[in-house]
């Protein structure tokens, strides 16, 4: 099929190599990619701050690129969240705009969805010899019930030894502008998610976005316990090389 990539705008600014790795795997299942100009932001930091115009008119401008789109693909639970929990809020007095919402709510998915459930791809061949953890981050978990797809890919990884992280469910404490906000409250959440990362005794924590990846591997820097951080995309695309 053909596969629109949603580059967020976290990932395009600061780890673009999610993007392009994510598009790789894609075409190496067998689909054709193309990335929709235009498309900038979900309108998720306007929105959590209380800029709900300004958060409706970036949406626009999302859903207008995506519009002609078979299938949207994002490497962000949080992102396409933002789409399927919170545009049919902001569109509900647009009725032109909402049924392009809802349109895109049934054509979007993040990574780990979309192969595991869409594709019924839980082994991608993928070597890589490693102890890993995962961090089941706030918005895949709870707003699109993410739970077993991305275990699916990881246990299927030949070579890597996935162990528990203690008190999993806890928040990382970023929040997207909570954290700036809110920056004690914010560093207290994250230095109770690094003491649990390293508690697990892995060489890598993983998740499934780089907002709460960046967040704990900051804080891990900063104790100058540094732990390596990967999107699954990355370990992934590293495996799939091997």
């Amino acid at each position: 099929m053909k596969v629109s990539l949603f580059a967020t705008c976290l990932t395009n600014a600061f780890y673009p190599e999610v993007d392009l790795t994510m598009a790789k795997i894609l075409k190496h299942l067998g689909h054709t990619i193309d990335v929709p100009e235009g498309q900038v932001c979900c309108g998720q930091i306007a929105f959590n701050s209380g800029y709900v115009d300004d958060a409706r008119e970036v949406a626009r401008t999302l859903i207008n690129s995506f519009e002609r789109s078979e299938v949207v693909v994002g490497p962000s639970g949080s992102c396409i969240a933002m789409i399927h929990h919170y545009y049919p809020t902001l569109f509900e007095n647009e009725p032109v705009y909402l049924k392009k919402a809802e349109d895109l709510i049934n054509k979007s998915y993040e990574f780990t969805q979309f192969i595991v459930d869409v594709l019924k791809k839980p082994d991608l061949g993928a070597h890589y010899s490693a102890k890993a953890t995962y961090h089941p981050s706030c918005h895949a978990t709870r707003l699109l019930g993410i739970g077993e797809a991305p275990l699916k890919l990881l246990q299927n990884v030949k070579g890597l030894e996935l162990v528990p992280l203690p008190e999993a469910q806890l928040c990382c404490g970023f929040g997207g502008t909570f954290s700036v906000k809110m920056p004690k409250i914010s560093e207290a959440m994250v230095a109770e998610k690094a003491e649990h990362v390293l508690e697990s005794g892995a060489d890598i924590l993983l998740g499934l976005d780089m907002g709460c990846l960046m967040n704990i591997s900051g804080y891990l820097e900063k104790i100058n316990k540094p732990v390596k951080t990967m999107h699954i995309i990355q370990l992934l695309g590293e495996g799939m090389k091997s």
